[in-house]
């Protein structure tokens, strides 16, 4: 861990004012702390109450594992990429999808750096071998997305091996959907004040701080960067045969529970409970860019 703390300070500008936030400092800046959910375009000011949500998540759960029975029953394939900001919740979303399902038949992927071979490869390649197969569940924490946007704002990827990509990964995926594989793109999303307060969280906690990395930390002052490419993302990739999901996730509750209502949504499962999965908060989830602000 850091000794000095104040070697990490940086000079935000948020809604045209411009504040220091340091990483290091134990104590998290009043003007962060007084930030409620509804920053960056949130829809509600406070968290869902824990009871409903437990409720309702075991509920959903029900029904995940019923879906299960029924793919590995008739061989259906299933993938979901699970992109956003750093902190945006991708870890707990997937974590709430897999809790109380068949390990056997349900695999979440977070792959690290390439290595040098893979840098060599195809660029999809190391993700296709992580595809599912007959009866199961694939989950990628991150994915070929990181091209989009992680790569060229850090400098990670040429101008040109970004435009390749923008123009590659829509027949990528009309492959992944032709080939009969249950297909979902989620972008979660969150304030700027949101993240800034789950990276202190992490950086301060014992249990949480190998969540935040050196790259974490230099990418503070690139949000605006990082919004564009995120915008260039959903103009791009948002298509017809694959299209983005966004999901609200400064409540991370409220987030959860629609991406999973929203998969189930999709699947003809037996022993469906329709009432079980509930309706879908339009304010929470939408497709494509519809519930991006453009200050977000």
């Amino acid at each position: 861990m850091p000794t000095n703390h104040l070697s990490r300070a940086v000079i935000l500008e948020i809604s045209g004012k411009k504040h220091r936030f340091d990483i290091d400092d134990p104590v998290l800046p009043n003007w962060v702390d007084k930030a409620d959910l509804a920053s960056g375009g949130f829809p509600y000011k406070n968290k869902l109450d824990e009871d409903k949500y437990e409720q309702a998540l075991r509920l959903l759960q029900i029904e995940l594992v019923k879906a299960q029975f029924w793919m590995k029953h008739t061989g259906k394939r299933l993938m979901a990429l699970f992109e956003g900001r750093d902190a945006a919740g991708k870890d707990g979303a997937i974590s709430a999808i897999q809790a109380n399902m068949n390990p056997r038949y349900t695999r979440a992927v977070a792959l690290d750096k390439p290595t040098t071979t893979e840098t060599g490869q195809w660029y999809f390649q190391r993700y296709v071998e992580h595809f599912p197969t007959s009866g199961e569940i694939v989950l990628f924490n991150r994915s070929w997305y990181n091209r989009a946007v992680v790569e060229p704002v850090m400098g990670f990827c040429t101008e040109k091996q970004y435009k390749a990509f923008m123009e590659a990964v829509p027949h990528f995926e009309n492959l992944i959907v032709d080939e009969g594989i249950y297909f979902f793109k989620f972008w979660l999303d969150i304030g700027q004040e949101m993240q800034l307060k789950r990276f202190h969280e992490r950086r301060h906690d014992p249990l949480k701080i190998w969540k935040l990395s050196d790259m974490d930390i230099a990418a503070l002052k690139k949000w605006d960067d990082y919004t564009d490419r995120r915008d260039a993302l959903m103009e791009k990739t948002h298509t017809d045969n694959a299209p983005w999901t966004v999901v609200r996730a400064n409540d991370k509750r409220r987030a959860r529970l629609n991406i999973i209502q929203h998969m189930l949504n999709a699947l003809d499962y037996d022993d469906k409970d329709k009432q079980a999965i509930g309706e879908i908060d339009n304010d929470i989830l939408g497709r494509g860019s519809d519930l991006l602000k453009s200050n977000a």
